[in-house]
């Protein structure tokens, strides 16, 4: 009955260990696709900024209306981008704290489990530590009372 239980609590670990795996590689994968959408945000704002640099100096030397809405034609879907990069990054920002809060309840079970398979094990140990006391108990009393009849 003991070692039964004892089965079960280690098939338990190992199934809860599992989902703290599982948690993990979900976790890891949010943060890289948050990481992703940082660096979009980023070579977007930067490809902003060098466009702009181009009005700028396009500007300066004398341009048509048309070539002019251009530029802000294409400034304006740049500017959309980044906000529909800004959206994907924020969605991804909340996966990762969801994602976070799911492994650090996992990781608590795996604790949980291993207190109780470490609870179990000591209560094991001071079962066969008894057993083997009353073995040596029995043994003395009977080298004991062999001595005493042989006298």
């Amino acid at each position: 009955m003991a070692k039964n239980n004892n089965k079960q609590l280690l098939t338990l670990l190992k199934f809860e260990q599992s989902k703290v795996e599982k948690a993990e590689n979900a976790l890891r994968s949010a943060e890289n696709d948050y990481q992703q959408n940082l660096t979009r945000l980023q070579s977007v704002s930067d490809y902003r900024l060098e466009y702009m640099s181009r009005l700028s100096e396009r500007t300066a030397l004398g341009l048509d209306s048309a070539t002019y809405n251009h530029y802000h034609a294409f400034i304006n879907k740049l500017d959309n981008a980044a906000e529909q990069v800004r959206i994907a990054m924020n969605q991804a920002k909340a996966l990762v704290e969801q994602s976070k809060a799911l492994w650090i309840k996992q990781r608590q079970k795996v604790q949980a489990v291993e207190m109780l398979t470490d609870k179990r094990n000591a209560a094991l140990m001071k079962i066969e530590s008894k057993k083997e006391q009353g073995m040596f108990d029995e043994i003395s009393t009977q080298q004991f009372l062999r001595r005493k009849s042989s006298h």
